[in-house]
C-alpha cells in the first residue's frame, strides 16, 4: 500500500509541476497583460491543487491535511483578488493612454 501512495504522490507532484511550468511559459510568451494573467491564475491554481492532492496522503493527521486544503483555498482567493486588481490597473492604463491630450 505504501508503494501505491508514494507513486500516486510522485505522479500528482509531477502533474502540479507541469501546470506551474505551463503557467510560467504563458507568462513569458503571451502578448498582453490579460492573457498572461489568465495563464498564470488558471495554471497556478491547478498546479497548487495537484500538489495539495499529492501531499494529502502524506499528511500525518486530519489537522495537517485540513491546513493544506486551507492554504490552497486561501491562495486561490488571493490569486483571484490580485489578478482582478492587476487587470483593472491594466485597463486603467490603457484608458489613460487612449485619451486625447490637450
Amino acid at each position: 500500500m505504501s508503494v501505491i501512495v508514494t507513486a500516486t504522490t510522485i505522479l500528482l507532484l509531477l502533474i502540479g509541476v507541469a501546470f506551474f511550468l505551463a503557467g510560467s511559459m504563458g507568462l513569458l510568451r503571451f502578448p498582453d497583460v490579460h492573457a498572461r494573467l489568465h495563464a498564470l491564475t488558471k495554471a497556478d491554481n491547478l498546479g497548487l491543487g495537484f500538489i495539495t492532492l499529492a501531499l494529502l496522503p502524506q499528511a500525518a493527521d486530519v489537522w495537517i491535511a485540513s491546513k493544506l486544503v486551507m492554504i490552497w483555498l486561501l491562495t486561490m482567493l488571493a490569486a483571484a483578488t490580485v489578478s482582478q486588481l492587476i487587470a483593472r490597473s491594466a485597463l486603467h492604463e490603457e484608458d489613460v493612454k487612449q485619451e486625447p491630450g490637450p
